[in-house]
């Protein structure tokens, strides 16, 4: 699972892996209890579960610009949005967002309330449109449209 051998003997590691990896090396940042953002009863998330934080200013701004909203979870701090498991894959959410795989909150004293729920069983914000709505609000132009240095 996740490495493979080749014909030259060569390890072949899968990005499932690699993915993996980056998360243990980087870790959370905040001490504290990992707290898990609950899936709401009669909701369904065949894709995993990961979270994106955003500080609760931006929370107002973001959700006119989507095209769909899942289920966000805010406090007086942050919100936080729910999108498929590994959507940060090849991709940079800007500052002062934080991604959280398995949709863990760091340092909170309590699992915050849900704050809006999709009509539907999906739990997901479409990452895509999230990340582009984060850019705009925060002034980070999105990481493919950045100039590429040699």
């Amino acid at each position: 699972m996740g490495v493979r051998g080749s014909s030259t003997g060569a390890r072949v590691v899968s990005m499932d892996t690699l993915m993996r990896v980056k998360r243990g090396l980087h870790g959370p940042t905040h001490p504290g209890t990992p707290l898990r953002l609950p899936i709401p009863a009669g909701m369904t998330a065949p894709l995993g579960c990961d979270a994106v934080a955003v500080p609760a200013r931006f929370g107002p701004q973001i959700l006119p610009r989507l095209p769909r909203v899942g289920c966000v979870y805010a406090d007086s701090g942050h919100w936080w949005w729910l999108v498929p498991a590994d959507s940060d894959y090849a991709l940079e959410w800007p500052a002062p967002a934080q991604y959280t795989a398995g949709a863990v909150v760091l340092d909170a004293p309590r699992v915050p309330p849900l704050l809006h729920r999709p009509h539907d069983t999906l739990p997901y914000t479409p990452p895509i449109p999230l990340y582009l709505a984060l850019c705009q609000v925060t002034g980070t132009i999105p990481t493919w449209s950045r100039p590429i240095s040699a």
